[in-house]
């Protein structure tokens, strides 16, 4: 197992994002990747090949904007461009964001 303090997440036309992956873990995909027997637990990588970099980054900045505030009340909303609320929605369904995040335990 990848015990590295970030991993890194591939989008379907190949741009990388290097997250903390006490931040990606507000996902609960993501945390099975990672506590799993597969690829994604040894390297700390996971590719995603039907989400693309410009909603995948999306994803990323969410996941900094949840652990950046994640101990505060009264957190103002993330500003989404409207163009992308669709497959950010698809998105969001696909990590499992559907529910309000607690704090999570690490992997």
């Amino acid at each position: 197992m990848s015990d590295s303090e970030y991993i890194t997440l591939v989008s379907s036309d190949g741009f990388e994002f290097v997250v903390l992956r006490e931040a990606a873990l507000v996902s609960p995909t993501i945390k099975g990747m990672l506590r799993s027997q597969f690829s994604e637990a040894q390297t700390g990588r996971c590719t995603f090949p039907e989400i693309s970099a410009i909603v995948l980054e999306q994803v990323v900045e969410y996941f900094h904007y949840w652990y950046r505030n994640r101990d505060k009340e009264d957190v103002p909303d993330m500003d989404i461009p409207v163009e992308l609320c669709l497959e950010l929605l698809m998105a969001a369904n696909y990590f499992n964001l559907d529910a309000k995040p607690a704090v999570r335990d690490a992997v």
